[in-house]
């Protein structure tokens, strides 16, 4: 349990920008950002497997951009293009191969545009700057609920192999935790009570999945943590393995199922 505390307790400077919000927020996203970005990039440099480091540095620089411009999605659509097109000339000049080329795009969705969600979600609605902490809810009553559940309760191994101590109950411990906080936290503050059932379930889910799915990746490249940002507890991708996925699963669920 200290560990989960001392993950919650990591992400206290990023509440307290998306509080302040703005340009002091956008700034610390391109620090986040580029710290988990270098990680992802060093795990899979272990597996003789090399990103193409300056077009994911790039992209970055670019989200800082459209969030202080504004810009719209349309850009993004295009400045990808050309970093894949850039791409291309590590390929055709034998500098990198196809494997290196498809793990910097992966690494620019999965890590990039995915925490970027989070601002979106903070900007985009006009309740985002309530919604934007029901990623959080979500992402860590999931995993508390689930580890009680799972300490108290679990029989039956979830996906051994991937996860050897999740257990069936402790999943859903995890979606009936999130789910009523996250209906306790929108009768609170008068958020749609449909959107919240669902975020809340359905993104706990999700948030299982994204954790799952980070420690396949940290078990194909042969390693216990991405990082060292707080010795013994991991690195900025550890503090996101959930968050990663949650976050544009939220912001959609809000645009599908609010009113």
């Amino acid at each position: 349990m200290l560990t989960r505390v001392i993950a919650a307790l990591a992400l206290v400077p990023l509440f307290i920008f998306i509080l302040i919000g703005g340009v002091p927020l956008y700034i610390a996203e391109i620090a986040i950002l580029a710290m988990a970005l270098r990680e992802f990039y060093k795990a899979f440099n272990a597996k003789d497997i090399h990103p193409i480091e300056n077009i994911g540095y790039i992209f970055i620089a670019y989200i800082g951009l459209k969030n202080i411009l504004n810009l719209s999605i349309d850009y993004t659509y295009i400045i990808v293009f050309v970093l894949f097109m850039y791409s291309i000339t590590y390929l055709l000049r034998c500098k990198n191969n196809v494997i290196d080329i498809a793990i910097t795009f992966f690494s620019i969705f999965y890590v990039a545009i995915s925490i970027d969600f989070i601002i979106l979600t903070l900007n985009g609605f006009e309740k985002g700057s309530i919604y934007v902490w029901t990623i959080f809810i979500v992402a860590f009553l999931t995993d508390t609920f689930a580890y009680f559940t799972g300490y108290l309760f679990g029989k039956h191994k979830l996906i051994p192999k991937v996860s050897p101590k999740k257990t069936v109950e402790g999943s859903i411990g995890g979606i009936v935790g999130s789910t009523v906080g996250c209906m306790i936290f929108g009768y609170l503050f008068n958020l749609d009570m449909t959107a919240m059932v669902i975020i809340g379930s359905i993104g706990s889910i999700v948030a299982q999945f994204g954790d799952l799915f980070a420690s396949s990746i940290k078990r194909y490249v042969g390693i216990k943590d991405y990082g060292k940002l707080i010795p013994g507890h991991g690195g900025v991708l550890d503090r996101f393995d959930s968050v990663i996925l949650v976050a544009p699963f939220v912001y959609y669920a809000i645009r599908i199922f609010t009113k």
